[in-house]
C-alpha cells in the first residue's frame, strides 16, 4: 500500500522541483488550510537535498532564533545548530512550518532571496492573513506562493493503489471498457473526499464506517482554530456558526445577510465568510457577465459557495448514504453534489496564489441563464455545465454559446466519453464535449484533442 506522500508525488512535488531547479529561486510559501499535507509534501521532497533542516514554529525552541538574531548569517548559524546539522557542500533544505507563530520569520525571508540564495527555503503555514495586519514588513516580490489543496481524484487513485485505473485515466481518450469501474471508484472519491488522513485511512482499512471520527476530528480542529482569525471576541460566535452552516450551503448561491437562518446582518457575516476564505476552508465563487476574456468577477452578485472537501461536506449534512446508493451522482441533493465535486477537482488543476473558480450569469426577468463554471482555456472562456440529459436541453450552456466567440462547451455527466454537434435555438453550430466526471481533472488534454 502506497504512503501517504507518494498521493501527492505527480501534482506538488513535479512543481516543487521545477521550483528548486530555478536561477533566480525565490523562498517558497505553500497556503492551504490545516491537514490537507504540506508538511507531509515538503517532508518527501526533502529527501532529494543533501540536507534537510525541518522548524516548527508552534514550538518555542524553534522560534527563539528567528526572534533573537536579525542578522542573517547569525540565524543561519543558530538553524544549524539547534537541529545539529553540519553545513557542508551540497544543497540544503529549509522548511519552516507554522511561519504565522513568528512574524519576524516571515519578515526574515526576504533576506534569504537577497543574501543566501544558496538556500532552498519554503515555508508553509494554515493562518498566514494573521500576518498581514502586522507591523512588520510583508516580503512582497521577494517569495513565491503554492496553494495546497485535498488530494485530486488522479492522487486518490495513486493513493489506494488503483494503479490500473490511475493508467487508464491518463490514457486520452481513454478506453471505453474503463468507464464502469472508474466511475464506481470517483463515487468512492466523492464520498469520502480528498484529506489526506481520510484518503490514508480508507486506502489501509477500507472502512467507510471508520472514517467519521476523522472527520469529527477535523471539522473541531476547524473550530478550534476560529480564535486565530477571529479579529473580535465577538467575532468568534459569528465564524463558527459561519463554519457549520457553510457545508448545509455549499455548492448554492448565497446571501450573506441571514446566511445559515441566523440573524447576522450582512456586514458581520460577510467578514466572516471571507475571514474563513483566507484562511482555505471555502471559497466565494462569484459570477461574471463575460463570455470572453477576462472573466471579471462581479461582486455585486450572489457568490455561489464552494467549501474545502466534497468528503467533509457529506460527512457534516449526513448526505453519505445518499452518494453511497446513488447511480448517478446529478440525482443527489439536486445535482450540489456533482457540481462541488466537479468545482474541487478543477480548483485542484490550479495551484497558484491567485486561482480562482468563476461561473457565468445573464440576470434578466425574461430569459435569466446561469452556467456551472467556467474554465480559461487557450484564448477563450469555455462554458462548463455538470448536468445529466440531451445535449440539446442545456439551455443556459446555450445562451452563453450564442454570445460566445467561439464554438467550445464541455459538460460532465454520468455518461461516456463522446463529442456532438449542436445548434442553439439561434442557429449558431458549436461542439460539445461530455465527459465522465471521474475525467474533471483531464479538461485541458480533452479540449485539445477536439
Amino acid at each position: 500500500m502506497p504512503l501517504l506522500c507518494d498521493m501527492f508525488e505527480r501534482k506538488l512535488i513535479d512543481e516543487l522541483t521545477e521550483w528548486a531547479g530555478k536561477p533566480n529561486r525565490k523562498p517558497l510559501v505553500l497556503r492551504g488550510a490545516r491537514q490537507v499535507g504540506k508538511t507531509t509534501i515538503v517532508e518527501q521532497f526533502a529527501a532529494r537535498f543533501d540536507e534537510y533542516l525541518y522548524l516548527n514554529l508552534e514550538l518555542p525552541q524553534n522560534q527563539e532564533p528567528f526572534k533573537r538574531f536579525t542578522n542573517l548569517e547569525n540565524l543561519v548559524q543558530a538553524l544549524f545548530f539547534l537541529k545539529n546539522v553540519s553545513r557542508k557542500e551540497g544543497r540544503t533544505l529549509i522548511f519552516i512550518d507554522e511561519i504565522q507563530e513568528v512574524p519576524e520569520a516571515f519578515w526574515q525571508l526576504r533576506y534569504f532571496y537577497e543574501q543566501a540564495p544558496q538556500y532552498h527555503v519554503i515555508a508553509a503555514g494554515s493562518l498566514l492573513e494573521t500576518l498581514f495586519d502586522s507591523e512588520k514588513s510583508f516580503p512582497v516580490g521577494r517569495v513565491d506562493y503554492k496553494v495546497v489543496r485535498p488530494a485530486s481524484f488522479p492522487e486518490f487513485l495513486k493513493a489506494t493503489g488503483e494503479e490500473a485505473a490511475f493508467q487508464q485515466l491518463e490514457s486520452v481518450p481513454i478506453a471505453e471498457f474503463a468507464h464502469d469501474k472508474l466511475l464506481s471508484l470517483f463515487h468512492t472519491y466523492t464520498l469520502i473526499g480528498g484529506m489526506p488522513e481520510v484518503v490514508s485511512h480508507y486506502a489501509q482499512y477500507r472502512d467507510l464506517a471508520a472514517l467519521k471520527p476523522i472527520y469529527d476530528s477535523l471539522l473541531a480542529s476547524y473550530l478550534e482554530d476560529v480564535e486565530k482569525y477571529a479579529r473580535t471576541t465577538a467575532q468568534v460566535a459569528v465564524i463558527r456558526h459561519a463554519i457549520r452552516s457553510a457545508f448545509y450551503q455549499a455548492g448554492k448561491r448565497i446571501s450573506f445577510a441571514n446566511f445559515g437562518k441566523s440573524g447576522y446582518g450582512s456586514r458581520e457575516m460577510g467578514e466572516a465568510l471571507r475571514a474563513l476564505e483566507q484562511a482555505m476552508l471555502l471559497h466565494l465563487v462569484y459570477p461574471t457577465v463575460n463570455t470572453q476574456p477576462p472573466a471579471l468577477p462581479d461582486y455585486r452578485k450572489s457568490p455561489r459557495l464552494q467549501v474545502l472537501d466534497t468528503g467533509l461536506m457529506n460527512a457534516f449534512t449526513g448526505l453519505q448514504p445518499q452518494v453511497l446508493t446513488a447511480t448517478d451522482l446529478n440525482q443527489i441533493y439536486h445535482g450540489t453534489i456533482a457540481e462541488h465535486v466537479v468545482g474541487q477537482e478543477l480548483l485542484n488543476l490550479q495551484s497558484g496564489a491567485l486561482s480562482r473558480l468563476d461561473f457565468w450569469v445573464r440576470e434578466k426577468k425574461s430569459s435569466s441563464a446561469e452556467t456551472d463554471f467556467l474554465w480559461p482555456y487557450e484564448t477563450h472562456l469555455i462554458p462548463v455545465e455538470v448536468k445529466s440529459g440531451a445535449a440539446g436541453k442545456l439551455r443556459s450552456l446555450h445562451q452563453f454559446m450564442e454570445q460566445a466567440p467561439h464554438g467550445l462547451a464541455v459538460r460532465f455527466y454520468a455518461g461516456k466519453f463522446r463529442t456532438d454537434n449542436v445548434k442553439t435555438p439561434e442557429e449558431k453550430h458549436f461542439r460539445l464535449i461530455s465527459l465522465p466526471y471521474y475525467l474533471t481533472s483531464k479538461i485541458e488534454a480533452y479540449l485539445a484533442q477536439v
